[in-house]
């Protein structure tokens, strides 16, 4: 039990159901449904419906989403792969002809969305209501308007030229050139009525007609090489996911093209350590070197399975995770390397869990701030830029390739024990995610934690040639680490995170919400 001298927050206990998110607004909107006899997913779709409204900058109808779902009684969760893919003109001997890069508010960084999709795919299958009457929250927001909450401002502010670069962005997301204040009420009309055609046609509202047609012709106009043929073949696919044994629990991802498969791979590196009662710095440092083998096989490796061949199985097996674990020195840091027979971040996720003991884990992403930047004027659905992920190498298997979907960082979580639900979580920010989920189960699982301190712990990301520290370690760990051949580098808030444990013996959930942004759980 934490410290109520301190400031902080608890866990929310519920009897009944939780949800979590990370933002209050969207926490409402799924509570209200599920207090109106919706399921899960009911409620999840309502939230992240909201969300894409209120906290615009990370999420929304013109981004992507993967969702794990576990109705109760299930042995494994339903997968989800909601992302889009890219044109059928996209090759990358095209992009190579025309020596052109994909940049980050480049057209070419545009895929298909696959968010709208995804979420009515979600609803056909497992949901009660209707698109339409969960989306009613989100239209009123963006009618009449929302209040910008302290985290959203903060974002906002420090993502503002992604915007700005943008004239029609620009009149949608700044208010007299400036990103408005926390506190300060935002409206987005063009938004709005895109949001009732969609309640009203369903995803056909999204794929075809009027505002397809605003979103090629934005593109086109910028260089992009979509058509309508590209927006009206875009589908969800259902995808078989992937897990491992974890000190007795199961853990589930979804497959790549999504990176859940590195955490996989961490974690059976892990089971050879006493994760739990290693020192600061031995954990922080372990934590280094797994995940610089992880996520080094990741960018090598990873890519859509349907063009690219992943090789999952050996990633998951004892003869990799041994290989990886006896290559770790606890002493020194080490140089990441791709054994020799493997030759060949910004994001808002939440979980619901329902009165009947159905569990959704459900992540919806814009990929950077404000994601590319651009903006469909008539529709005023901003546009992700999840293809700045591809590369233009061809033979690599995340080449852009027509009708591809690119490497994706956003990746859902599961746990399950003895074929029952525990907890569905997951952990924002790009390519933190892998790391946050190993760190989010180590701090549940192997140093007891209960879900709010797990998602409040201080972390640690070893990417991109050094370790990031988050505030909250102890003065002398960068010193500790350093001396180990480590190099520190900076770090704002490494994402942030939701999770609710299934306690069956009491029946009761725990649910933790995202310490970093503006979260709220809620349960009843």
């Amino acid at each position: 039990m934490r410290n109520f001298s301190r400031p902080g927050r608890s866990p929310v206990y519920a009897a009944n159901a939780a949800v979590a998110t990370s933002h209050p607004l969207s926490t409402l909107a799924a509570i209200e449904v599920l207090r109106a006899g919706g399921n899960a997913v009911d409620a999840a779709i309502a939230a992240v419906a909201v969300q894409g409204v209120v906290d615009p900058l990370m999420t929304g109808i013109g981004g992507d989403c993967f969702a794990l779902y576990l109705p109760k009684g299930a042995d494994r969760p339903v997968a989800l792969n909601g992302s889009g893919r890219s044109p059928a003109a996209a090759h990358d001997a095209w992009y190579l002809e025309q020596g052109l890069s994909i940049t980050p508010t480049s057209p070419h960084a545009v895929t298909v969305p696959g968010a709208v999709g995804a979420w009515a795919w979600l609803l056909d299958r497992y949901g009660t209501r209707s698109l339409g009457d969960l989306l009613a929250p989100a239209i009123a927001y963006a009618e009449d308007g929302y209040p910008v909450q302290s985290r959203v401002a903060w974002d906002w502010a420090r993502n503002m030229e992604r915007v700005a670069s943008d004239a029609h962005a620009a009149a949608a997301y700044l208010v007299d050139g400036q990103a408005p204040r926390a506190g300060s009420v935002m409206r987005h009309p063009a938004l709005g009525r895109t949001l009732r055609r969609i309640a009203a046609e369903g995803p056909r509202g999204f794929y075809e007609g009027p505002v397809a047609e605003d979103i090629v012709g934005r593109l086109r106009a910028l260089g992009g090489l979509h058509t309508l043929d590209d927006f009206a073949e875009a589908a969800p696919e259902e995808v078989v996911p992937v897990a491992t044994r974890y000190r007795g629990y199961d853990v589930w991802e979804c497959p790549p093209s999504g990176q859940g498969l590195a955490a996989l791979m961490m974690l059976n590196v892990l089971s050879g350590f006493d994760v739990g009662g290693l020192s600061e710095v031995d954990r922080v440092h372990l934590f280094a070197e797994i995940c610089k083998q992880a996520y080094h096989h990741r960018d090598v490796l990873f890519g859509d399975p349907v063009v690219a061949r992943v090789p999952v199985e050996h990633l998951l097996s004892e003869a990799w995770h041994a290989r990886a674990r006896g290559a770790i020195d606890m002493g020194r840091a080490a140089e990441p390397v791709l054994w020799p027979e493997m030759a060949h971040k910004d994001t808002v996720y939440l979980c619901v869990v329902d009165r009947d003991g159905n569990a959704i884990s459900l992540i919806n992403s814009i990929f950077q701030g404000f994601g590319s930047g651009i903006l469909a004027p008539e529709s005023g659905v901003l546009l992700h830029n999840r293809g700045f992920s591809f590369r233009v190498e061809p033979g690599h298997p995340n080449t852009i390739h027509p009708r591809k979907r690119p490497m994706h960082t956003i990746i859902p979580g599961l746990l399950m024990r003895e074929g029952r639900a525990v907890a569905p979580f997951g952990v924002m920010g790009g390519h933190y995610q892998a790391m946050g989920h190993v760190e989010l189960l180590t701090g549940l699982i192997d140093r007891g934690l209960d879900v709010q301190e797990a998602l409040d712990a201080p972390r640690s990301f070893a990417y991109g040639g050094g370790v990031e520290l988050e505030d909250g370690f102890s003065p002398a760990l960068a010193a500790a680490l350093e001396a180990r051949g480590h190099r520190i580098l900076p770090a704002g808030p490494l994402g942030g995170g939701q999770v609710i444990w299934i306690d069956h013996t009491a029946g009761v959930l725990a649910a933790g919400s995202d310490p970093r942004k503006d979260g709220s759980a809620l349960g009843y």
